[in-house]
């Protein structure tokens, strides 16, 4: 067993937490009643996850969007009320990490996502903290089979918006909602932008820009780094883990 200070510690200085000024507190949000022996890891603190981690008999919880959001009424009541109260109930503790799990160069978002995709000769650039990433494809494609390629390999069907000829050889992307990037991303020299979401503005930049842009999902673009740190600490730390995945197709 580790106990929650430890493991949380041990996670400040692997993902750098200090070094970002992010949307919501890294690290501990909730502290429960006993150490860590099993940990479940999911991208949100959503209802169903925490339902689900108590069903795994869970010690803690480990997610990429937590709770106490900047700009958010902070008091625990109506659906943040109820999440709190299960999770209180069930003594166990919450861990979060956002921005700095998006940026980690090995356990990240972005880094395990290009992974996913198979990108090669990737390296964070210094837009954003590192938040944007550039790397190619193994081979080029036109848009069209670059936006199949990303909806096969994340089970999810991209939009794609923007340029619709030539090819995609160098891409650039950050994972979630990353799509306010694309303009300064397009000094990169790259032929498509690939983040979560997509912005009633992000399909005219796209055009004007001549750049493929995919809105891969939110979720879906996020659900990497989050598995790939649980597995770390699992096996750092000697702990069971499992992740669970909500789906959301959003």
């Amino acid at each position: 067993m580790t106990e929650v200070q430890d493991l949380v510690r041990y996670c400040d200085d692997l993902l750098e937490a200090a070094r970002f000024t992010d949307y919501a507190p890294n690290g501990l949000q909730v502290e429960g009643e006993r150490p860590i022996q099993r940990l479940v890891s999911g991208v949100t603190a959503c209802a169903a996850l925490i339902e689900a981690a108590i069903a795994e008999q869970a010690d803690a919880i480990l997610v990429h969007h937590g709770w106490f959001w900047k700009n958010e009424n902070p008091c625990l009541t109506g659906i943040k009320g109820r999440r709190a109260r299960t999770l209180l109930r069930a003594g166990a503790s919450l861990i979060a990490y956002h921005l700095p799990l998006d940026a980690h160069p090995e356990l990240g978002n972005n880094a395990t996502l290009g992974r996913r995709l198979d990108f090669i000769d990737t390296e964070p650039t210094a837009l954003a903290n590192g938040l944007v990433w550039v790397g190619r494809l193994t081979e080029p494609m036109t848009p069209a089979a670059f936006a199949e390629h990303v909806s096969q390999r994340l089970a999810r069907p991209a939009q794609r918006v923007g340029r619709e000829n030539g090819v995609i050889e160098r891409v650039a992307w950050c994972t979630g909602g990353g799509q306010s990037y694309l303009e300064q991303a397009a000094d990169l020299d790259i032929d498509a932008f690939l983040s979560g979401e997509l912005s009633e503005r992000t399909t005219h930049q796209a055009r004007e820009l001549d750049l493929c842009y995919l809105a891969a999902g939110h979720h879906a673009t996020e659900r990497y780094g989050i598995q790939a740190l649980g597995e770390h600490l699992a096996k750092r730390f000697g702990l069971w883990h499992h992740f669970v995945e909500i789906d959301n197709p959003a």
